[in-house]
């Protein structure tokens, strides 16, 4: 698949000696949607900026949709839009005016039809003569969308867009990533809420302490590194597990009354040995249930490991 974004050995120093990217080397697939994960301050704000030209880097190469971003900036910063963390917008401006202005300062030719869509798209059609100053939270933040979208960018960064936001637009926000990517549009995003990459994202990348600690499709990290987890409910407490029970490596809550058997996703495991042994050993139970390890199990994990 062709590759929108390729990253090559990017580093970002400061002279403070704070080093906020280490080596990063990655490929983004025109089309797909790629959401980066990390702790704060593991250098997420970071690698957009200098990928959307904001900040210089230190040593590395970037190429975005063919244009090298230092030395064809311009024609590099007009594929790519930026929904940034704050809002920054001009307060006296109106809707209108200010997303009208953001597709000029890309060289792009009047196109309000373009600019009525994207507005309707964002529920901001009924605002677009109010001033940004009047506008609740959530609306600048649409505007903010709008602004990103106005110049008809292939290359989208979404850095934590519902952060704070209401479920309204964050609703509204992933019907219009889903159409954009229908169009071709890749979106890279960047969020706190961890079930929205697992349920939007094609690939997920990890980075934390400035480095790229993972990069993989969604669907085969999950069959990777999931786990599944059997909770059964005792009818009577243990104080121990039996002996008998060990091969298994169960964990018996601090009261006794569950025990949890935790297995690989992939793993064609016989539960129902287990069960049967429990039989064996006059072990009931009143209940059981299994649920799959989370995208944000998987990441605490892979992140805890390395602090």
């Amino acid at each position: 698949m062709t590759s929108v974004i390729t990253i090559s050995n990017l580093t970002k120093s400061y002279a403070s000696g704070l080093q906020a990217l280490k080596g990063i080397n990655l490929k983004i697939r025109k089309g797909e949607i790629f959401a980066l994960l990390g702790p704060n301050g593991a250098g997420k704000t970071t690698l957009i900026n200098v990928v959307c030209g904001i900040v210089t880097p230190t040593t590395g190469v970037i190429v975005a949709n063919g244009h090298d971003i230092v030395r064809d900036y311009r024609a590099a910063r007009s594929e790519i839009g930026l929904v940034p963390q704050e809002l920054t917008t001009d307060a006296f401006e109106t809707v209108w005016a200010t997303v009208s202005f953001s597709r000029g300062l890309f060289g792009r030719a009047p196109n309000p039809m373009h600019i009525e869509k994207t507005l309707r798209d964002l529920s901001l059609w009924g605002k677009r003569h109010e001033k940004i100053m009047t506008l609740s939270g959530g609306m600048k933040r649409r505007v903010m969308i709008a602004k990103a979208l106005s110049h008809e960018p292939q290359i989208l960064f979404l850095d934590e867009p519902t952060a704070g936001v209401d479920v309204e637009l964050r609703r509204d926000m992933w019907a219009l990533v889903r159409g954009l990517r229908e169009q071709g549009v890749t979106i890279i995003l960047t969020t706190h809420y961890i079930e929205e990459a697992e349920e939007m994202a094609d690939r997920v990348g990890v980075i934390n302490k400035g480095g790229l600690i993972l990069v993989e499709d969604k669907v085969a990290l999950m069959k990777k590194l999931g786990k599944k987890q059997l909770t059964l409910a005792l009818a009577k407490p243990l104080t121990a597990i039996p002996a008998e029970l060990l091969p298994w490596r169960l964990d018996l809550s601090a009261d006794g009354k569950t025990l949890d058997y935790t297995f690989d996703a992939n793993e064609d495991t016989n539960i129902y040995s287990l069960l049967r042994r429990l039989g064996e050993l006059s072990i009931a139970f009143t209940d059981l249930n299994t649920r799959q390890r989370s995208l944000e199990d998987i990441f605490v994990s892979l992140v805890s490991d390395r602090v």
